[in-house]
């Protein structure tokens, strides 16, 4: 959450409505990112008309597929350090709705019945598991990928900003974070609000997942 309240600012500056998958992940200050400290911020983004879904409670990446139906994943957020668990695919579906049910107690806006999976890994058995219980997986574009977590020694805000310009398209679910540990040199102060400021100027225009035709028509995501 170390960007948060500045990306809350370039949203709200440009009328920009988004979708926020979110985990139970350590932030700088508080008490991570679903817990109480950062409450205020869910709500202000609920009262603003941006949307929610999980990112997983625990963060938990995929690692394989195991026999029975069994996952085995690395738990990088949660209520406990990192860790490898081997998941049914009850329990799967129940932290991701954990993710849910949080959101929608600090919003009191409903989650979109999508997730992201923590970087992105999934597998056909763990897809399943996710749809047996409701939720469609939803990834990024292959342009949409801004490129927050690279680090900033070999990609430069610059470069990744003139890149997005250059290559996204009508259509394109795009992919960025409220905080990235690892990269020296911040992505969304310098990046996001010339980023959508470039993409207006090109004739795009902005709207939540449940808008987007995928969602609306049933069709496959990213």
């Amino acid at each position: 959450m170390g960007v948060a309240e500045q990306i809350a600012q370039v949203l709200q500056r440009q009328q920009v409505r988004v979708t926020f998958f979110a985990a139970q992940e350590a932030t700088q200050v508080g008490d991570g990112s679903l817990g109480a400290h950062w409450a205020p911020w869910w709500r202000a983004r609920a009262a603003e008309g941006h949307e929610f879904a999980s990112h997983t409670w625990s963060h938990l990446v995929w690692q394989a597929d195991l026999s029975g139906a069994h996952l085995r994943l690395r738990a990088t957020g949660g209520d406990g350090p990192s860790r490898v668990q081997v998941l049914d695919a009850g329990a799967y579906c129940a932290d991701i709705r954990r993710a849910a049910d949080r959101l929608q107690a600090l919003t009191g806006v409903a989650p979109l019945p999508l997730f992201r999976a923590p970087a992105g890994k999934t597998s056909p058995q763990l897809l399943q598991a996710a749809q047996a219980c409701g939720y469609r997986h939803v990834g990024w574009s292959p342009a949409g990928f801004l490129g927050d977590e690279l680090p900033s020694a070999r990609y430069s805000n610059a470069h990744l900003l003139q890149q997005a310009l250059q290559r996204i398209q009508s259509g394109d679910i795009l992919l960025a974070h409220l905080g990235i540990w690892s990269r020296q040199d911040p992505w969304a102060p310098a990046v996001l609000e010339p980023l959508l400021i470039g993409l207006k100027a090109r004739g795009f225009c902005f709207r939540t997942l449940s808008q987007h035709p995928a969602y609306v028509q049933g069709g496959t995501w990213p």
